[in-house]
């Protein structure tokens, strides 16, 4: 896909522009907020198992442990 410079199009093809836009919006399936929150909600839950930001990382496999402390003398 080419890029377009918008400053180099005249107001007519800008025009055309956001009329295609609007025409690809507006055919866009549209959910209730409410829908959308309880399968987000739903889905996370389902997921909370593998989530390591819930449960953590192993040790063992954590590759930000610290290796070994430091020691001032």
């Amino acid at each position: 896909m080419p890029v377009i410079n918008v400053d180099d199009l005249t107001d007519k093809d800008k025009a055309l522009m956001e009329v295609n836009q609007l025409k690809t919006e507006v055919k866009l399936e549209r959910w209730k907020t409410s829908k959308c929150c309880e399968e987000l909600q739903e889905y996370i839950q389902g997921q909370v198992d593998e989530d390591t930001l819930v449960k953590g990382i192993a040790e063992d496999k954590n590759p930000f442990k610290e290796k070994g402390g430091c020691v001032i003398c």
